[in-house]
């Protein structure tokens, strides 16, 4: 007995003994589970709610399109296109959950098995080198929690709130904000605007390569295929592996695609197009909807711009104003790289080289080596070789008078083969010009240029510069004149004349400082002959020539005097240019435009243009003006603009000391401006760098380019003066106020027969 009850007591005992066992491990596990149930509780408390998803706008780039659609600009914080997930292509998800997730499919936010076996990999490493956050964990520390921080407390909230994410959203769902959010280096977000600024291709284009390397940058900045490129081939190699080995492609698909290059090609984040014409976009964006909806809601403005045009325009104020300062000699004082570097040849990268180079560009080289006849210039990728004929404009022969090893010099690119370019020798053009371009039908700015490098200035003379526009002011006279009846062939006297008033003499001079006694109005607007006009500005009254001059558009002031006649009156190239196409459009005036249309990032229309049209001038009036302009392109100072091969009018303007040269001219189509001076006022562009010298070739350059394609048309319903015979000459001013012209210039009045033709090396100021 006492031996069954030893046994007895002994089972009972060792039963007690795995009882407390147990319920002691009950005890731990549950206060653990309390615990982590409570952390848990205390982390989620403090974490945002998951459902403010729902209203999320992450801030996404305001685009503008050009007239045809093509996007000519951005305004941005951040520069993100959204994309939805059918148009994130296969190969790209294949890369980024092969890289970042593998069992993105399977997990409800964190993958524990590759937790667990990132813990193993930094036990045994002893640090944390190993990650293990889920494409899931990654957006909701982007979109929620301080980026910086890597910290446990961040993990534990990281964690928490990805599972809150997988609760209430599909995978797909959870992928497309992931491809919108994440941040991929240059200051892109989500994959569209990467895969954009990378290869200049929307996403939905992406090849292999191009998706490994997009995926391979999620990781960090380390791994950029700007600044790091070798690491970045590295890492997208690895992700071709991981692709490979998830088997996503195959082998010989990785090791194929492997052995290619990155295959970058940048697009420009700057607004290089057209700068001036995008920044009086953004200027009337912000001021219309308010900076905040501009550079995060992602407006989409749809302008009037033409990019063909504006190409063109670009080009040929490059153009004229390198062919004035080549007028004009060398200069010298080139920077050199060497003077604070010695070292620099090898090493010297410049920002014009980070775009593509072609044929027609002006660029900053380096001066590599100098030899007496020639020198070695390095242009990005490419290596030319400046030989006398192409600096013989300077007047030098040797290539060793004029640059030096490390200089720094602008050249013109002729033709670009292989890695070898042939360029002209150039220089900083010391002139700035500004050009615009106007469709008559509608209004539409199709092109605009403020200056010569809106990246060396922001100041506009487009629309900003108020200059004195010289002779091409007289239009508005002329039109005033005939408004109050008078003919193209009613006769003015061209003759010395003093006019006091207050006490002051005012004497007008012509700008050959010759006379040509009575003559036409036809030929005194041809010729841009001073006296004349100003004697037809007293004639016609200078009040009433104001009035005119506002129903044109011209807002500027404009002051009561005479000297009004010659062009005394600053005023900007946008309205001056906006004005003359009342001429070429019947007498009405349309109000220039910048946009056609203005849209939210989801479509909604916010404003569709309407243009303001207003009469000026009775159609019978801008037609005899229109045929009166041709006249100087036919014969006048404006002889030169024949070579467009096409009907054209228009004007020259030069003022006093050669401050502002100017040249307007339409076809039926468009009307373009063009001025050329210095920003500072009180220098001179140089003796004899008249309208017709310095601005008209550059007009002529555009309009020969921009008008391709476009029919040839002569102006509608009008005549050309030469065919209408006159019935009756009307001698315009008194003889109070127009003293004869002496003997020798009696008799000089003018038949309906155009006059011979003359140069258009005299136009008037």
């Amino acid at each position: 007995m006492d031996e069954r009850f030893y046994r007895a007591t002994m089972r009972i005992g060792g039963g007690t003994l795995l009882g407390r066992l147990a319920f002691s491990f009950l005890v731990v596990f549950a206060i653990a589970l309390g615990a982590a149930v409570g952390l848990l509780f205390v982390y989620a408390s403090d974490l945002p709610g998951i459902h403010a998803l729902e209203d999320y706008r992450p801030v996404v780039v305001t685009e503008l399109y050009a007239d045809d659609g093509q996007p000519i600009g951005t305004f941005a914080l951040q520069r993100r296109i959204l994309v939805t997930y059918s148009q994130t292509p296969q190969v790209l998800k294949d890369a980024v959950i092969a890289t970042e997730d593998q069992h993105f499919e399977q997990h409800w936010g964190v993958d524990f098995p590759r937790v667990l076996e990132a813990a193993w990999r930094d036990l045994v490493r002893h640090r944390a080198a190993e990650g293990a956050s889920t494409l899931t964990m990654q957006l909701a520390g982007g979109l929620f929690l301080n980026r910086s921080d890597r910290s446990l407390h961040r993990k534990i909230e990281e964690t928490v709130l990805a599972l809150q994410i997988e609760r209430h959203y599909t995978k797909e769902q959870i992928f497309t904000m992931y491809a919108n959010q994440i941040y991929l280096g240059s200051g892109t977000y989500g994959f569209e605007a990467a895969s954009e600024y990378y290869f200049s291709k929307p996403v939905g284009q992406l090849n292999l390569a191009e998706a490994a390397t997009l995926a391979a940058i999620i990781r960090g900045p380390v791994y950029s295929p700007i600044t790091h490129p070798d690491r970045a081939l590295a890492r997208r190699n690895l992700v071709l592996s991981l692709m490979a080995h998830a088997g996503k492609i195959t082998q010989a698909q990785a090791d194929t695609t492997s052995k290619q290059p990155l295959g970058l090609h940048i697009q420009s984040q700057r607004n290089d197009l057209a700068p001036y014409f995008v920044e009086e976009i953004r200027q009337y964006l912000e001021h219309t909807y308010g900076t905040a909806a501009v550079h995060e809601q992602g407006l989409r403005a749809y302008t009037t711009l033409n990019v063909a045009m504006q190409k063109a325009a670009n080009q040929a104020v490059r153009d004229g104003l390198h062919a004035y300062d080549r007028r004009h000699g060398w200069r010298g004082n080139l920077p050199n790289i060497l003077s604070d570097n010695p070292g620099a040849l090898d090493t010297y990268q410049n920002d014009d080289w980070k775009g593509p180079i072609q044929k027609g560009d002006y660029l900053t080289g380096l001066v590599t080596s100098v030899q007496p006849t020639f020198a070695w210039i390095k242009i990005g990728p490419y290596r030319a070789m400046l030989t006398p004929s192409d600096f013989s404009w300077t007047g030098h022969k040797s290539a060793s008078d004029l640059l030096k090893p490390g200089d720094l010099v602008v050249v013109h690119v002729r033709e670009i083969a292989g890695t070898a370019a042939q360029v002209d020798l150039e220089q900083q053009p010391t002139a700035q010009a500004g050009l615009v371009a106007i469709d008559n039908a509608t209004g539409d700015i199709k092109a605009m240029v403020g200056g010569y490098d809106f990246e060396e200035s922001k100041f506009d003379r487009a629309t900003q510069a108020q200059r004195q526009t010289g002779s091409s002011f007289k239009v508005y006279v002329y039109a005033e004149a005939l408004a109050q009846g008078a003919s193209p062939f009613d006769t003015v006297v061209d003759s010395p004349i003093t006019y006091t008033s207050g006490g002051q003499d005012y004497t007008p001079h012509n700008y050959d400082e010759k006379f040509e006694g009575r003559i036409t109005l036809r030929r005194a607007l041809a010729d841009s002959r001073n006296i004349p006009a100003v004697r037809l500005l007293d004639k016609i009254g200078i009040e009433n020539t104001v009035a005119l001059a506002r129903k044109f558009g011209i807002e500027s002031p404009l002051p009561p005097y005479l000297p009004l006649a010659l062009g005394a009156a600053d005023l900007n190239l946008m309205e001056h240019t906006s004005a003359f196409t009342v001429f070429p459009d019947d007498g009405i005036h349309i109000d220039p435009h910048y946009i056609r249309r203005v849209t939210s990032y989801d479509g909604a229309v916010l404003e569709e243009s309407r243009a303001n049209v207003t009469d000026v001038i009775p159609p019978d009036v801008a037609r005899t003006m229109v045929a009166m302009l041709e006249d100087v392109v036919k014969f006048g100072t404006g002889v030169r603009a024949k070579e467009l091969g096409r009907p054209s009018a228009g004007k020259t303007g030069t003022t006093n000391d050669f401050t502002d040269a100017w040249y307007i001219g339409f076809t039926p189509q468009i009307t373009a401006g063009v001025w050329v001076g210095n920003d500072d006022k009180r220098n001179s562009l140089g003796k004899k760098e008249t309208g017709a010298r310095a601005a008209l070739p550059i007009w002529l350059e555009f309009m020969q380019q921009a008008m391709q394609g476009m029919p040839v048309e002569d102006f509608p319903n009008v005549v050309p003066l030469e065919k209408i015979a006159p019935t009756k000459v009307v001698q315009v001013d008194t003889p109070d106020t127009a003293p004869p012209a002496d003997a020798a210039e009696q008799g000089l009045t003018e038949s309906a027969a155009p006059p011979p033709e003359k140069p258009a090396a005299n136009p008037s100021p």
